[in-house]
């Protein structure tokens, strides 16, 4: 009995309390009430293509529009052949799930601004592009209906999918990007490309993950708190990153 009431202390300390505190302070921020009043233009933070033409990758994430911002985030991928456009790459939850071009490649999000994940640019993303196409054209809940708010799959697990699928990129999403922990085909376990990062998952409501990039991570019910250890930073549930 001890020690199911010390295992639910922690979950609250760990993973209820930061949420509670953070959906507080959300809630009294002035936002827009609906999608339609909501900023989705440019964040004015990728030059013009025809101003940079080397080929480049980019991973975005922003927070999320209403009460689900306070813990949820949305990311999408970018990439740019040498000479070429941009082409952004979101999973949505309506019509065709994959989606391109649809915003901005570094526009808003419900008037949230667009995080960097990651980017890299040059000889490496001209080498990197084709292997992130094939990623997006493999992913496996990419048809009609293969969109699911929570656990998953959702738009974070459609681009965590091709971060594990592309590990030369170098990244995780961020630990509010709720639904990135749910595998492919509700799987219980996956193995990044590389051998580098090992997820174990319960269908996305909880889990694990240990390696390179993900350094040591818990997921309970689509929140992550673990340790970063490339940045260094703690990761706590409902605020992100918390560098040391």
């Amino acid at each position: 009995m001890k020690i199911i009431i010390r295992l639910l202390a922690v979950l609250v300390l760990v993973f209820v309390l930061p949420t509670l505190v953070s959906a507080g302070l959300w809630a009294t921020t002035d936002r827009p009430g609906r999608w339609n009043e909501a900023n989705w233009g440019s964040a004015g933070i990728l030059p013009r293509a025809d101003a940079s033409p080397e080929a480049s990758v980019h991973v975005f994430s922003a927070m999320t529009g209403g009460l689900k911002g306070a813990v949820a985030s949305h990311a999408w991928i970018v990439t740019k052949e040498k000479g070429g456009a941009y082409q952004r790459y979101d999973k949505v939850g309506w019509g065709t799930p994959i989606r391109r071009n649809h915003r901005a490649p570094d526009g808003f999000w419900y008037s949230n601004p667009p995080r960097l994940v990651v980017e890299i640019t040059g000889a490496e993303a001209e080498r990197l592009i084709p292997k992130i196409e094939a990623a997006i054209a493999g992913y496996p809940h990419g048809e009609p209906g293969g969109y699911r708010i929570y656990p998953g799959p959702n738009s974070n697990t459609f681009v965590a999918h091709v971060l594990r699928s592309v590990p030369e990129l170098g990244a995780v999403l961020p630990p509010d990007a709720v639904g990135r922990d749910y595998l492919d085909n509700g799987g219980f376990y996956a193995l990044d490309a590389d051998s580098r990062d090992l997820h174990l998952s319960f269908g996305g409501l909880a889990g694990f993950s240990l390696g390179a990039r993900s350094g040591i991570e818990v997921n309970f019910l689509g929140l992550v708190a673990g340790v970063d250890f490339s940045r260094p930073a703690l990761k706590v549930p409902g605020f992100g990153y918390v560098g040391w």
